[in-house]
């Protein structure tokens, strides 16, 4: 009737406790207790290591899967986006083929719940037989005004072919502010009232110079695509100051990458934040980190003891098979440990990928924590040093 589970640690969700401790599930994974081992009684499986609730990957473009070992790295943003777009359209039989595979990879690595972007229908059938939560988004772009409003009508359709096939989580979000006109932020304000939605944001230094001068690699890349941006006004502000306005409809937002956020950005997110309390919004931004994406791309990790400085809000992502090495929220947490400038608790990275990115999801009544009645897997993080990660130290999947 009950699985029982003793490990050297176990993270809860929020605290890691000592040895003595036991977590006590159903069968099905629904957890009954944490409790003394004393009181545990028999039956009880042991194991070397950290017991952890599953991860949840907060930032994944499982469409992009078939893209593994395609693009080369360290290019930079400007140069990996040109690649995408051009690189996307594969023969459906290949594409599904990679995306099961990552989802297999994804689940067996520990990972409870995605935070998955989608550009067509191509994922439903994974999805619909797959064990993980699924939050899907369905990403708009559209830098020119005029096509606004097809953009939006075209993705609608996408949307309603996942909510016909039962992926009710499903919301629209906005690309990036290098991709997404005026008329559309403000279309997709309307839209996404009281929805979560997210965004990529400040992934390369051009961003900002985009919208602080209208200068920078971006402008190559419209060029190069045929894309006449001459209404496009600069706001003289950062990407992050020029965007998070548009939004003001009671959205929770999950701001994706951040890699040259500034304490100036977080300064006006916060006295947004003020001006949404003073209108009794329940507003919400996460900051997702994909640092072995940013590797990958700009060869830069983004500011993490800025954001931890100021309280933010912190969750973690894997991005996509064309920007990553892997799909394991786990080796995320490694790079951030060995490349970090301050030493980070073990702990505190860990809330990241669990209960935080739980609520990021708004999955955190069932996922996230080992709490009574919650089913959020177990996950066993093998060849520690006591609680100190080595090269070598593993994550996978136990239940």
């Amino acid at each position: 009737m009950y699985r029982k589970f003793r490990a050297d640690n176990i993270f809860n969700g929020y605290e890691i406790l000592p040895h003595n401790f036991v977590l006590i599930t159903t069968k099905q994974g629904v957890v009954v207790d944490i409790t003394d081992s004393a009181d545990a009684g028999d039956d009880i499986e042991t194991f070397q290591g950290l017991l952890s609730p599953g991860f949840i990957n907060a930032h994944c473009h499982l469409e992009l899967s078939h893209l593994q070992d395609i693009i080369p790295a360290g290019q930079g943003l400007v140069q990996f986006v040109q690649q995408v777009m051009s690189g996307r359209a594969s023969f459906n039989e290949v594409k599904i083929d990679a995306m099961k595979t990552a989802e297999q990879e994804m689940y067996s690595n520990g990972i409870i719940a995605v935070g998955d972007i989608c550009n067509t229908a191509d994922s439903i059938t994974i999805k619909q037989e797959s064990k993980i939560h699924w939050h899907n988004f369905m990403e708009v772009s559209g830098f020119v005004d005029a096509g606004a409003a097809k953009r939006l009508a075209d993705i609608k359709k996408v949307y309603q072919i996942f909510y016909r096939n039962n992926q009710t989580k499903t919301s629209l979000s906005p690309h990036a502010p290098y991709s997404v006109s005026k008329t559309l932020f403000n279309d997709l304000n309307n839209e996404t009232a009281n929805q979560l939605i997210t965004i990529h944001n400040q992934e390369c230094a051009t961003e900002n110079d985009l919208y602080q001068h209208k200068t920078g690699g971006f402008l190559a890349l419209y060029q190069n695509f045929g894309i006449d941006i001459s209404s496009f006004e600069p706001t003289g502000k950062t990407s992050l100051q020029s965007w998070l306005p548009y939004f003001n409809k009671n959205q929770s937002i999950i701001s994706v990458h951040n890699t040259f956020i500034s304490q100036a950005d977080i300064d006006f997110y916060i006295q947004q934040s003020k001006v949404k309390d003073l209108l009794n919004f329940n507003h919400q931004l996460f900051f997702c980190l994909c640092v072995n994406a940013n590797k990958y791309i700009e060869q830069q990790l983004p500011p993490i003891e800025l954001l931890r400085k100021n309280n933010c809000s912190i969750i973690m992502g894997t991005d996509s098979y064309a920007s990553n090495w892997q799909l394991n929220i786990w080796e995320e947490i490694k790079i951030i440990q060995q490349e970090a400038l301050f030493s980070i608790p073990l702990q505190e990275v860990l809330q990241w990928a669990t209960i935080n990115g739980a609520r990021a999801l708004q999955m955190d009544n069932i996922l996230g924590s080992f709490e009574k009645d919650k089913k959020p897997g177990v996950v066993l993080i093998e060849g520690m040093n006591g609680l100190v990660i080595k090269q070598h130290t593993s994550a996978r999947r136990i239940l």
